[in-house]
């Protein structure tokens, strides 16, 4: 089974920690088809390839990063070159065929990533070319499940799901049993974001004066998550017009009538992101309802903020306390009530002890050098199976 059981290391993961300075010894050469790691605008994607990929290059491993160049990423590209891997770009699916069938070929794993365009086509061509290990990276998993229970293939078809060797799955808990269950997966296992400590840490310094906002959100406008944002950010703006709040995120509306005690930034590159937490008192995690339905979703702003030292107010959904401890190392809000308790009431020792026990919490279990330890283990575990059947 995967290392972790309703966000908790099982047996197979005990110790990891303290293996982390443990590398193969053999290097891994790795190509992974993402949407994006070039371009941080509009997705949660490239963020979490670049911690992993870092943190893969940083155990002595060989990354080639292939992405679909597109107009919208090529317009806001904040990290053109990664200097941790070796980056292209590639039109389509003859161009990629083309230029990279022998990378692919020759590669130890190859890693097909959830809405890289054409995803389908391309995934059965890595399946197809690849000697080595593959494995879909699911940073979308009850987004991609949902949409297969619709009859949607935007990138993922149920006949592929069988033939990757291995599903990577943002989402752990039940959600793992089910992939191999009901889609056949030979091998699901929670392979969650994480975070770059070295990127993102504390400030004492940050905002003179002390923090610049009370309350923060961090976040592309999404429907589904927006009640949830005017629940717990925009009615305390307007019950306290002396709090001082902003949310920042692409693609919202011009329709939304945010108060005026609220700013509003657009995008946030993420070397803007330490920045931003660490000018909030607190900062709200909001979740999409796919991932409170399916439980055990963390997304990388949680780790991201909590790495940063800053208190977190959150939504509920399943499995969140065995990542965080309620109360201690997180704040869990149901209503604008309760958000305006926290915001009025909480000394500033007890809202910093709460960052500070997340921050531990991550730094123990969280960072992307965790996710690289784990992913050789899935591989070694992957080749395992093969060998012996």
């Amino acid at each position: 089974m995967n290392g972790f059981v309703d966000g908790r290391m099982t047996e197979g993961a005990a110790g990891l920690s303290a293996k982390l300075s443990a590398k193969l010894s053999a290097k891994l050469s790795i190509v992974i088809l993402g949407l994006s790691i070039t371009s941080s605008w509009g997705n949660g994607h490239a963020t979490t390839y670049r911690a992993l990929v870092k943190a893969l290059a940083d155990r002595g491993h060989d990354v080639l990063f292939l992405e679909a160049d597109r107009p919208w990423y090529a317009a806001h590209r904040d990290l053109a070159e990664p200097p941790f891997c070796r980056t292209a770009l590639y039109q389509d699916l003859a161009d990629l065929g083309d230029r990279f069938t022998r990378e692919v070929r020759d590669a130890d794993l190859v890693i097909v990533g959830s809405f890289v365009p054409d995803g389908v086509e391309v995934g059965g061509w890595a399946i197809r070319t690849a000697r080595g290990v593959t494995a879909f990276y699911d940073i979308d998993t009850p987004v991609t499940l949902a949409k297969l229970e619709r009859g949607d293939v935007e990138y993922l078809s149920p006949d592929l799901i069988p033939r990757y060797g291995i599903y990577l799955s943002f989402t752990g808990g039940p959600t793992l049993g089910r992939l191999e269950r009901q889609f056949g997966s030979p091998m699901a296992r929670a392979l969650y974001c994480s975070v770059d400590p070295e990127r993102y840490y504390p400030e004492l310094g940050a905002g003179q004066g002390g923090p610049r906002w009370d309350l923060g959100y961090l976040g592309t406008y999404s429907p589904d998550r927006q009640p949830t944002v005017d629940r717990l950010l925009v009615e305390p703006a307007r019950a306290w017009t002396e709090g001082r709040f902003v949310v920042a995120g692409p693609q919202y509306p011009e329709t939304i009538d945010w108060p005026g005690n609220v700013e509003r930034t657009d995008h946030l590159p993420p070397d803007e992101h330490r920045a931003f937490y660490n000018a909030q008192r607190f900062t709200l995690n909001v979740t999409r309802a796919d991932m409170i339905t399916a439980g055990w979703s963390p997304s990388v702003r949680l780790f991201e903020a909590a790495a940063c030292g800053t208190p977190i107010i959150s939504d509920w959904w399943p499995g969140l306390d065995g990542l965080f401890e309620p109360g201690t190392e997180i704040i869990i809000a149901a209503d604008a009530g309760a958000v305006l308790e926290t915001l009025r009431s909480m000394s500033d020792d007890h809202r910093q002890a709460i960052g500070e026990r997340a921050r531990s919490r991550i730094l123990a279990n969280h960072t992307a050098a965790h996710r690289a330890a784990e992913l050789e283990m899935f591989v070694a575990e992957a080749r395992a199976t093969v060998s012996t059947a």
